[in-house]
């Protein structure tokens, strides 16, 4: 696949995410869930089928970026305001999630400069990894937030065929 066509499809699903959950957006566990895994598995496979060979240094900086990523994503998820809302469970951004937000890029980007320096190669550390395990730490956390409330998940009707 195109490296421009998968950035852009990448980069229109960022958007989409942001923007339904600053609105405000029924909590579906599919919706949590689902891009977080999707880039995750997008990142991975891309590690994965790295051609140049991965170093023992290259997995020493991808799981610990991973590892970072998922944490910076989970205090994110912290900030997000889960409520009720016509009997489910809703979620919606604060300014809060923005400002975490602009930390964890900074710190992720401290991070890549770092691991670049460190030897790290470049198809080592796809950026849809970042952002997949941002989105599993935040969904991670807003789902058991969600949980603890004791209020159901949002489902999606049917579709109809």
């Amino acid at each position: 696949m195109n490296v421009w066509l998968l950035a852009g499809i990448i980069a229109v699903v960022v958007v989409i995410v942001v923007v339904k959950r600053l609105a405000g957006e029924p909590l579906d566990a599919r919706d949590l869930f689902g891009p977080a895994l999707v880039l995750t598995a997008i990142g991975t496979w891309t590690v994965v089928r790295n051609e140049a060979g991965l170093t023992g240094t290259d997995l020493a900086w991808t799981v610990s970026g991973a590892v970072l990523g998922l944490a910076l994503g989970a205090a994110r998820g912290a900030t997000v305001r889960v409520f009720e809302k016509e009997g489910v469970l809703w979620q919606r951004y604060t300014g809060r999630t923005f400002l975490v937000l602009a930390v964890s890029l900074a710190v992720m980007a401290g991070f890549g400069w770092l691991a670049a320096r460190g030897g790290m190669h470049e198809g080592a550390r796809p950026v849809q990894l970042s952002i997949g395990v941002g989105f599993l730490g935040e969904a991670l956390v807003v789902g058991a937030r969600g949980l603890a409330t004791g209020v159901p998940f949002a489902t999606r009707a049917p579709r109809r065929s």
